[in-house]
């Protein structure tokens, strides 16, 4: 019988075995906006829906205490709300190219997948709208 040659490992202070892929979930935010390239989209707001998954990565466990150590969702939603009351887009694609360029700010962020939908505009549908993935360019489509 093979006798087995196990070694221990130390791991330094500053180091980890472990990587941590996180997602943050926000499903069917819904604001009430002027969006629209029509004059009719451009009079009266109208219900817009938003619903986005957040994946990033963090070396460390979340620290119970330190709010920084985690992508916030509130302050994701405080700022799409920011986003579409500071300017009128014309294109759902437009706005979704603005909410990408905020978020991807924090370094962290991996990956959005960012759902946009009006609810209001086309009466034969419940929604209409646009689901856009967009990926730092290290990683794999």
């Amino acid at each position: 019988m093979k006798k087995d040659n196990l070694k221990i490992v130390k791991i330094g202070q500053n180091k980890s075995l472990f990587n941590y892929e996180k997602k943050i979930l926000i499903n069917e935010l819904i604001l009430r906006l002027k969006l629209g390239y029509y004059d009719h989209e451009k009079e009266k707001p109208q219900r817009v829906k938003f619903s986005l998954e957040i994946d990033y990565e963090n070396k460390k466990p979340t620290d119970d205490m330190d709010i920084k150590s985690i992508v916030n969702y509130g302050n994701v939603v405080k700022l799409i709300t920011k986003l579409v009351n500071k300017k009128h887009y014309n294109f759902l694609e437009t706005l979704a190219e603005s909410i990408f360029s905020e978020l991807f700010k924090d370094q962290r962020i991996a990956k959005i997948k960012l759902k946009i939908e009006k609810l209001e505009i086309v009466k034969e549908c419940s929604s209409v709208g646009i689901q856009i993935t967009k990926k730092r360019s290290y990683e794999k489509f």
